[in-house]
C-alpha cells in the first residue's frame, strides 16, 4: 500500500468518473451517507443536490462533510477528504457545473441534456472547501 501525495489525491479524483460517497451530519448527530456525481474546481469538490434532500437539510444545519472516492478494481485505491460545504442556487453557476458534471459521467453527447435536467429550479450547487485529504494506492499490494 502506498500513501498518495495531495497532488496525487486530487489527480485521482478526476482520473475517472467514480461516485463520491458524501457523509453529512443529521440533527440527531447520526451520520448520513449518499453517493453523488462530482467534479473539481481547482481544489474544491463540486456536486449538485435537490433543495429538499436530506443532504441539503443536514448541510443547512452542519456544513461539515466527509467524502470517500474509491477505485473498486484491483489493486484498489481510495481518497478520503474532509471539508466544509457552501450551497448556492445561482442559476448560471448551477447550469455550468451541472453540465460539466453530466459530461464527465454521461459523455459529451449527453452533457447538455443532463446539465439542463440537473440545473432546474430547486437544484443547488454544493462547493466543498477541502480542509484535509489523504489517499492510498495499491491497497492490495504487498
Amino acid at each position: 500500500m502506498k500513501e498518495m501525495t495531495r497532488k496525487e489525491c486530487l489527480a485521482f479524483l478526476l482520473a475517472k468518473p467514480r461516485t463520491a460517497k458524501v457523509a453529512t451530519v443529521r440533527g440527531s448527530g447520526r451520520p448520513h451517507v449518499a453517493p453523488v456525481w462530482f467534479t473539481m474546481d481547482g481544489e474544491d469538490l463540486i456536486f449538485t443536490t435537490w433543495h429538499t434532500s436530506l443532504k441539503t437539510k443536514n448541510l443547512d444545519q452542519y456544513p461539515w462533510v466527509s467524502i470517500c472516492v474509491d477505485d473498486d478494481q484491483p489493486p484498489f485505491a481510495f481518497v478520503k477528504l474532509d471539508g466544509t460545504a457552501a450551497l448556492s442556487n445561482d442559476p448560471n453557476a448551477l447550469r455550468r457545473w451541472a453540465t460539466l458534471i453530466a459530461g464527465r459521467y454521461m459523455g459529451a453527447a449527453e452533457a447538455e441534456a443532463y446539465g439542463k435536467r440537473n440545473s432546474v429550479k430547486g437544484e443547488l450547487l454544493v462547493r466543498i472547501k477541502i480542509s484535509s485529504i489523504m489517499g492510498r494506492d495499491d491497497v492490495a499490494g504487498w
